[in-house]
Parts: structure tokens; sequence; C-alpha cells
């Protein structure tokens, strides 16, 4: 596989326009982004720079389409036809899609075949297999009255999604959505664009009609506004910042009042009692659950809470395991952690190490970024000890490689700890005290708490924040309502 990843990597990328209507087109004005790789700083391509215009357009070319009902009012049977269709065709151009994907976001690739071609084509898979099996209701109402309860498509879904998996995240929002019926405006970050106009193109291939999913790139402080504003979009799903869904929630009181779901990320505690099972494989499990893909990732394990008496001990472990672990070119089958995706990232995350270690923080392994003969953007793992839960890094999500480690004494001090800041996306357990286990789980504020284990799920269940994590639910059954709105029939017999 090796070779065909190497061949991959060379591939020149054409330029990208934006996808209305079922093709590809420019911005109006012609404005382009360079599109930088992580992996050496180079130019891939160009995307187009939307302006507002532009998403007006995406989102007509939706709603033409939506009332249009080629897609909204067809037989859930032919919805799953072409969702399965579309995961077949993920499946088929995964590899290029895997490296597409990290030359242009620097997620070590043994990772992106996984949590990028392989889980969207799944995601799309899922919900194709589960729309025609939603049924509406009828309520318990006199003998005189018939009262039913249908679940139609709300119309058109504004999707604005991050760079760190963004395939994977992009299906979680825009596979529901359409199998619900609706049709689908997709902003992808800047710096991660070129995927998913891929996945529009598959997607109209596999038989999608066209404007029923768009996809506009460029800035977020233009295209994202404007998509946040328009009063054609009914739902609107994010994956990113606080700073950012706090804005989106505004752009909707000032516009038509849609809908705003929000995953914000986390400071997820990872939490270790001394009568964990195996104190290694949680060493390890916990390394590998804040430094994959650099830390970026939503639900990194980045507070690591270890009882006191195994705290220094485990805290070494830990370093020890990091320090190890192989950084460098994302697209080497080797490599155990890639690229940050940014310059401006990787300058973030030194800032957090610099402002820990001058508020007493105690640096075990990394805290520096790694300079590779090639170019590009790279940090060592960093795990910081003597962290106090106050600081900045204690309570603000660095997403990167840095690891706060804090002792606690008692199961109510973790707990405590575990609840002290304002997010509550994940959460870690390990424990042999099965009482234990299952009061933390009810203790701890997180959408997700993990047992004995860390960052495992899958569809079935959903993914969705406590706290200023968000709203809303990703994945499981539960994304559809995101995407429906009830309405009752009342029949007089």
């Amino acid at each position: 596989m090796q070779d065909k990843i190497d061949l991959l990597r060379t591939r020149p990328v054409p330029v990208q326009g934006l996808f209305i209507g079922g093709k590809s087109v420019p911005a109006a004005s012609g404005a382009v982004l360079d599109v930088f790789s992580p992996i050496d700083g180079s130019v891939l391509t160009t995307i187009s720079d939307a302006a507002a215009e532009d998403v007006a357009r995406a989102c007509t070319a939706a709603r033409v389409a939506f009332d249009a009902g080629g897609w909204s009012r067809a037989a859930p049977a032919h919805r799953k036809k072409v969702l399965f269709r579309l995961a077949e065709l993920i499946e088929a151009n995964a590899l290029e899609l895997a490296v597409l994907g990290v030359r242009d976001n620097g997620t070590e690739i043994g990772m992106a075949l996984k949590a990028e071609p392989a889980s969207a084509a799944a995601t799309f898979r899922y919900y194709g297999e589960l729309i025609d099996k939603v049924y509406g209701e009828i309520a318990p109402t006199g003998h005189d009255v018939l009262a039913l309860v249908h679940r139609e498509p709300v119309g058109v879904v504004g999707a604005i999604v991050p760079w760190n998996f963004p395939l994977m995240i992009g299906a979680w929002k825009v596979a529901p959505a359409l199998a619900a019926g609706n049709s689908v405006v997709l902003k992808p970050a800047e710096t991660a664009s070129l995927t998913l106009l891929r996945l529009a193109e598959l997607a109209v291939e596999a038989g999608l009609p066209p404007g029923v999913f768009n996809v506009v790139t460029g800035r977020g402080a233009v295209a994202g506004e404007a998509l946040g504003l328009s009063m054609e979009v009914d739902v609107l799903a994010f994956t990113g910042s606080g700073a950012v869904g706090r804005r989106l929630l505004d752009y909707a009181a000032r516009s038509n009042l849609k809908r705003v779901y929000l995953e914000l990320g986390g400071k997820s505690p990872n939490i270790v009692f001394a009568d964990a099972p195996d104190l290694d494989r949680a060493a390890k499990v916990a390394a590998y659950g804040i430094f994959r893909n650099s830390g970026q990732v939503c639900i990194a394990g980045s507070r690591l809470l270890v009882e006191a008496s195994i705290a220094e001990d485990f805290a070494t472990r830990v370093a020890g395991i990091a320090a190890a672990m192989k950084v460098g070119d994302p697209l080497d089958l080797t490599t155990e952690a890639g690229a940050i995706n940014s310059p401006a990232q990787l300058d973030r995350n030194l800032g957090f190490v610099a402002r820990a270690t001058g508020q007493g923080a105690r640096v075990l392994t990394g805290g520096h970024a790694i300079l590779q003969e090639t170019g590009g953007w790279y940090m060592a793992p960093t795990v910081l000890a003597d962290v106090r839960p106050d600081t900045d890094v204690a309570q603000n999500e660095v997403f990167g490689p840095v690891l706060a480690v804090m002792p606690f004494a008692t199961e109510a001090e973790a707990v405590r700890l575990a609840n002290g800041t304002e997010f509550g996306l994940a959460a870690g357990v390990w424990s042999a005290d099965l009482s234990r286990a299952h009061r933390m789980v009810r203790s701890v504020r997180a959408g997700i708490v993990h047992v004995n284990t860390y960052g495992g799920s899958d569809l079935t269940v959903p993914l969705g924040g406590h706290g200023q994590s968000g709203n809303g639910q990703d994945k499981s059954p539960h994304a559809l309502d995101k995407f429906v709105d009830l309405k009752t029939a009342w029949i007089q017999l």
C-alpha cells in the first residue's frame, strides 16, 4: 500500500471551484485561496473564496431542488438506494480520498483511512439503511378523531465542519440530513475542503439530483456568516469553536430563527484510579487518546486526572510512550502522529505550553516544535505535570498534542476536577470497581463516558456535548431528529 500512497502524494490537484447545482463553478468574483499542505508547507492548489452572493446562489439551488421534490418527496427506498451507491463510491475511491485529505490537513494516513473514507462510507450506508424504518405515529386521542404525527424534512440544511476530520464529520451532518429528504449547503474549513468537494462529485455520480448537495468554500468570516444569516437555511449544524458557535446563534437570531445545533469541542478528562485493571494499557490508551492526529481530535483526553498515590509513576509511563511515538510524514504508514494543520495552530499550541510553564507546570516530555527537512508544521507530544486546575491549559481547549496531568486524592475530588471546566463532551474512567465506574458515569458531565478504554464508539450511539460543548447529537438514530419537523394531522372522523 505504501507504494500506492507514494504515487498519489505526487498527483497534481486541480484548481477547485464551488460545487453548486450539481457542478463546479467559480466564485462570482473569481477570488481564490491558496491551499497549503501541512506536510511540507507547499501550495497544493487553490479553492474558490466564496462571497455572500455565492452562498446565496448555493442556498437558492438547494431550495429549488427541495421544492422540486425529486429528492425531498422521493420514496425512502429510493433515497436508500442512492446513499448506498454513494457509500460504494466512497469505498471505491477510499485511498484517493484518504491521501487527498492527508495532503490537505496532515492527519496520519493510518488513522485517516479508518476515520475518513471508511467512516464516511459507513455513515451514508447507516442512514440509508435507517430511513425506511422511521415511522410516523398515531396519537391516542378520542374515538371520533384520528391524530397522525408525520415526520417531514425541514428543507435546506446548512452545515459547517472543521478541518481535523472533514469527511467523517461532514458525513455525520450530511448523511442524516440527506436521508431525511433535505437539501444541504456545506461549508468546509478553508484549510480542509478538498475531500468534501470530491464527495459532492461522487454524490452526483451516485444519483443525487443537482442542487440537493452543494459545497461552498472560503473564509468562515464571509461564507460562514452568509450561511448563518441566510433566510433560505432552515437548520444549521456546526462543529467547531465556542466563539464561532455563539456567532452562529446570533446570526440565527438576526435572520429567520433557524435552529442551530452545535458541537463545540471539549477539555475532556481521562480519570485513572489506582485500582485500574491494567495500568500499562491505561497509560498507552491515554497517550494515544491525546496524541493521535497530533491532538487535533474533538474528544481528545487532554486532561489526565490520576489518583495521587500513582500520579507521578503513571505520568512518567505516559510521557515515555509519548516520547517514543513517531511524529512526522503523515503519508508514511509507520507514522503515529502527523502534522499540525497550520502554522497558526502550531503557534497557538506552543503558546499554551509557554503559559503553562510560566504558571508552574513541569514539562515531562515535548513542549517544542519538530523541524522537518521538508518543511511543514510538527510538534512533539507534550506531557505537562504539576498543572493547576485553574490555569489556562487546564481550562481551555488546546486542540494540539498537549496533555495536562493533575492528581486527585478522593473520588469526590476527581468528580470536582472533571466537572471543573465549561465543557462536557467526553470523559474516561479507569477502575476495577464496578460500582465506582457506575457512580462516575452518572457524576461526570459529558456526552460520552468511556470506562476502562478511551475514544471508542460507533454509529449506533450518539455523540453530543453537555455544558458549553454544545447541543444536539451526531450519529445514531437521534441525529435524524435535527433534520425533521413534526406535523400533526387532526382528522375528524
